[in-house]
């Protein structure tokens, strides 16, 4: 089934196309809010190339799987363009979702739906998604080169001094090189203001001449405050920029706006934004490692129990820049493959649901969810087996506990962002631990969902 098919068959479960009032993707799942706030989800999981249905609050959320979103998303939007005639208002104020359902007038709806959702903490999510979410295709390249040529020199270590394997590393290095600049760009975008100019105070930031310039005997250093500086005279730039927009005439705002911004966001960045992201980024950097060096295995069992119920709660994206800042400090990451083996723990209690369930739909859904599920692809599996019979969620946990101990005792590290799963290996530094730990949680997984055992129903 074409991507174009795929989305038709989806519009005309959930539409007409005048029900939709917003569609966007993430990364795994497209997402939809509709005026009366329901569709057909038993009939949509049907769909072939659907890999689960999920709700939360008034947003409903089409699993379809890593790349595939986007590529259904863009589809989608282009037939809801094609074929959506949005009904007017009959005018007047819309105080609840109900009454903006009444009068059926799509973009009210919207609005009331996002003030409905505008709290502090899940706009701050969503920002922090809109700055970091479009990076990780940077990273899983970068990350997986880097992996699979350290394998490679462990394999033939002569090979370094080619000139392929130099062009390599280079590649590999890449996203972590410009890392600073790709933030920048993103967040003042997200921010409200000029992406080009939150490039150039990153790459002000990150200039090598910094290293010669101090101020009262203080010296500047060069990315100091990694990404938490970043996003810091990032917000600066985008309110200062707002504010001169409004208030510089139409005939200077041109070039008085952002040479006033760039001007003023560079003494801030240096003098204020980087010592205090300084500051940030080092405590952040001290807290992860120090509490997986010091706390082993118990801290990794506790976060790889606990990130499943993370994932359901949303928050998860949250850790999204401590990864990053990790990268950018270290290298690598050594809280991601403690986290990632919450999907080994997946894998390992559905394989026991299998394996005890005498309903045959239930046992074709694993068996349909599974590979997706080893690649790193775990909605499938919790929506669709785990998280509906309850107790195998439970044994899920604590697979990943056991993994992220695993994990965590050895302090395995990763080059890459957003992947898990059994690709994850090829980007860490420690393959065959990492493929222990992974082992660990589908085995420990398997055992808890079978000794807790789940109510089988019916077929």
């Amino acid at each position: 089934m074409t991507d174009k098919e795929l989305a038709e068959q989806l519009l005309a479960a959930v539409g007409p196309a005048e029900r939709i009032v917003h569609a966007y993707n993430c990364m795994t799942r497209l997402r939809l809010h509709v005026k009366d706030g329901g569709i057909p989800a038993e009939e949509i999981k049907k769909i072939p190339g659907v890999l689960g249905v999920n709700k939360s609050g008034d947003e409903w959320q089409i699993v379809l799987g890593p790349g595939k979103a986007t590529k259904v998303t863009k589809e989608f939007k282009a037939l809801l363009e094609k074929d959506s005639a949005t009904p007017k208002s009959d005018g007047g104020t819309i105080s609840s979702l109900a009454q903006a359902a009444s009068v059926g007038d799509g973009k009210e709806l919207h609005d009331a739906i996002q003030k409905k959702n505008a709290t502090p903490a899940k706009l701050a999510l969503k920002k922090i998604s809109a700055i970091f979410v479009p990076i990780i295709p940077a990273f899983i390249a970068c990350g997986l080169i880097t992996g699979l040529l350290n394998v490679a020199l462990k394999i033939e270590p002569s090979w370094a001094a080619s000139p392929i394997a130099q062009m390599l590393a280079v590649a590999g290095s890449a996203a972590f090189f410009g890392l600073n600049i790709f933030v920048g760009i993103n967040a003042v975008k997200t921010f409200g203001g000029s992406p080009m100019l939150g490039g150039v105070l990153a790459a002000v930031m990150s200039h090598p001449s910094l290293a010669s310039i101090s101020a009262d005997g203080i010296a500047f250093a060069p990315g100091r405050g990694g990404v938490v500086a970043v996003l810091l005279v990032s917000l600066f730039a985008a309110w200062l920029e707002k504010k001169l927009h409004r208030h510089i005439p139409d005939m200077f705002d041109l070039f008085a706006t952002p040479l006033i911004t760039v001007l003023v966001s560079t003494f801030a960045a240096l003098c204020i934004c980087q010592p205090v992201g300084g500051f940030i980024s080092e405590a952040i950097g001290a807290a992860a490692t120090e509490s997986i060096r010091s706390g082993g295995a118990v801290t990794g069992f506790l976060l790889g129990g606990a990130f499943l119920p993370m994932v359901m709660a949303g928050v998860h994206q949250g850790l999204t820049p401590i990864h990053a800042e990790l990268l950018s400090r270290y290298g690598v990451t050594i809280l991601l493959p403690v986290l990632a083996m919450a999907g080994g723990g997946q894998v390992g209690a559905a394989l026991a649901v299998y394996v005890k369930t005498k309903n045959k739909g239930l046992r074709k859904t694993i068996a349909t969810a599974l590979p997706v599920g080893i690649m790193g692809v775990g909605e499938p599996l919790i929506y669709g087996v785990t998280l509906p019979l309850g107790k195998p969620f439970i044994g899920a946990c604590i697979g990943g506990a056991c993994g992220g101990a695993v994990q965590a005792y050895y302090m395995v590290g990763s080059a890459a962002l957003g992947i898990s799963g059994l690709p994850l290996a090829a980007s860490t530094d420690n393959i065959p631990i990492y493929l222990l730990g992974l082992a660990v949680s589908y085995a420990a997984g398997f055992l808890a969902a079978w000794i807790l055992g789940f109510d089988d129903p019916e077929p």
